[in-house]
């Protein structure tokens, strides 16, 4: 839970959430890779905080590609780069250099696209 009040998190990001075609699939998936913590609310919702953030992966029959693109930061790109694959992300840019750092994109078990990227 942040620290933050209500009245500092005016405007700001508070919550996110994402379509999952398989509720457990995506629970394995992100608590694997990312370590994010879950809350079941009934078997179409789970809730989730990663550690700073909440949100939420509601149950859908299908994933529409675009829409934002969420960026996650990594320590250790070649870490969480194998722990993606491992949980069985498919990796859909690999690794690549821009002004600031390095980043790939990965797809979840759902079709979600994300990226996850560090410093040079």
């Amino acid at each position: 839970m942040s620290t933050q009040s209500q009245a500092e998190q005016h405007h700001r990001v508070d919550y996110i959430e994402f379509p999952a075609t398989d509720i457990a699939a995506t629970k394995r998936f992100y608590g694997a890779v990312f370590g994010w913590r879950f809350e079941d609310y009934g078997p179409d919702y789970v809730a989730f905080n990663d550690g700073r953030m909440n949100g939420g992966f509601f149950k859908a029959a299908s994933v529409s590609a675009g829409g934002p693109l969420i960026v996650l930061y990594s320590r250790a790109l070649e870490a969480s780069y194998a722990q993606v694959r491992e949980a069985g992300g498919r990796i859909v840019k690999e690794i690549f250099s821009f002004p600031g750092g390095r980043r790939f994109h990965f797809v979840d078990p759902s079709g979600n696209e994300l990226a996850v990227w560090s410093e040079p």
